[in-house]
């Protein structure tokens, strides 16, 4: 029995099934970890969504700003670009059984040592806090007022984490930290909009996990979202957003091991963020 823990595959769905067959992924025995993005920049993101739902208990998944920007297109919260390739999910005759298994998805998970998010937590934030927050957004999601969630989000820039928040800022706030984060200050606050470098990253602020004294430094956190940081593995740390719709790799990591599996990948026009 082995976990394998995915990076962003951003519907990628052939470097997916290669990378399974690599793998050599028994689903009688082993599960799969996805950090999110499921889906968008590339070419198949609807195969990709109906091979993860129907590995069922075989696989968990957090969902990635990416997956979110998805839900919201669907309810028309936000509009697609041109680099969306989402159309394939929206006009699919199974389209609403998908959002719906969307939304029941984590935003947060742990198991043992292990503690799974798509970008990165807050210096003050403890593991506890973090797992307790995401449940007020998955709740809030799997409830008939997840549209509001879902409009507070867009846009996300000027949203700073505050536990005084409430509401529907409050959620979308949590949001913004867990499918977005890369860099902030010592402090807790957040750079809104750098994607790029580690070493690049402006003055004041540092990539979430070189924050010293964090409250969560202790336990193993596997995310994604970052492809310019790319495959970065420390201790408590696997990081494995590798660049795949970039034309890079998509990477599993086994989770009791920590070895590293990866497939290369074809760059896909626009890339991913």
């Amino acid at each position: 029995m082995a976990t394998y823990a995915i990076g962003d595959v951003q519907g990628c769905y052939e470097p997916l099934t290669r990378l399974i067959q690599h793998i050599r992924f028994d689903p009688s025995v082993d599960r799969l970890w996805f950090v999110g993005d499921l889906v968008n920049r590339g070419p198949d993101s609807l195969s990709v969504l109906r091979y993860i739902k129907n590995l069922r208990d075989r696989a968990v998944v957090v969902l990635g700003n990416h997956d979110l920007f998805l839900l919201s297109v669907a309810e028309g919260i936000v509009t697609l670009r041109s680099e969306d390739t989402l159309l394939s999910v929206l006009t699919a005759p199974d389209r609403e059984e998908l959002l719906r298994w969307l939304r029941q998805q984590r935003l947060f998970y742990r198991e043992g040592s292990f503690a799974m998010v798509h970008a990165g937590l807050l210096p003050q934030w403890s593991i506890h806090e973090a797992e307790q927050l995401a449940h007020e957004v998955e709740i809030s999601l799997q409830s008939p007022a997840y549209r509001d969630t879902l409009r507070a989000s867009y846009p996300s820039k000027h949203l700073q984490w505050s536990s005084n928040l409430t509401g529907p800022t409050r959620l979308a706030t949590i949001i913004k930290v867990l499918t977005r984060l890369r860099a902030c200050s010592s402090d807790g606050r957040m750079e809104s909009s750098y994607n790029g470098p580690p070493e690049r990253i402006p003055t004041g602020y540092f990539p979430w996990f070189r924050i010293p004294g964090r409250r969560h430094e202790e336990t193993t956190i596997v995310c994604g979202h970052w492809a310019a940081l790319g495959l970065h593995c420390e201790e408590h740390l696997l990081a494995i957003d590798s660049g795949c719709v970039w034309g890079r790799q998509l990477t599993a990591v086994r989770l009791e091991d920590q070895k590293i599996f990866q497939v290369d990948c074809q760059s896909i026009e626009g890339g991913g963020d």
